[in-house]
């Protein structure tokens, strides 16, 4: 990325590194559309059309989890737990299970929202903030 977000790699590709501020922006974004989807989509309507707007929605998802993960020095397939632990507790947390999903959400807030990224190159790629600044 190299000092500017490219949307549609953050969105569309799992490979390399993303920085926080437009990972965060991209993951509100995703949380966004698919509490817009949910707000006008009936019942009915929900069964028919969820079929073609969930896939993506879990792609782009996944996408941009795998990159922050990736800045944070973490295996990308620690995405699966954070969208599994996020369709368990979505619209709202019911059972025990639930609340275990939901600290697993608390985990990847802190984590990926809270935490810086590697300093430097890690095994997924250049720092994409650039080298670090050394006064």
């Amino acid at each position: 990325m190299n000092g500017q977000t490219d949307w549609s790699e953050l969105f569309f590709s799992a490979n390399g590194r993303a920085p926080r501020m437009p990972s965060l922006i991209a993951a509100a974004t995703l949380l966004i559309v698919a509490v817009f989807y949910e707000a006008v989509a009936g019942s009915t309507l929900h069964w028919i059309t969820g079929w073609f707007v969930y896939p993506p929605l879990v792609y782009c998802g996944a996408c941009v989890l795998s990159k922050r993960l990736h800045d944070r020095g973490r295996s990308g397939w620690w995405a699966a737990l954070v969208l599994v632990a996020i369709v368990a507790v979505w619209p709202r947390p019911d059972s025990f299970f639930d609340f275990a999903f939901t600290l697993v959400l608390i985990w990847a807030g802190v984590e990926l929202g809270a935490m810086p990224g590697e300093a430097g190159a890690n095994r997924y790629g250049p720092n994409p903030l650039g080298p670090p600044l050394y006064a």
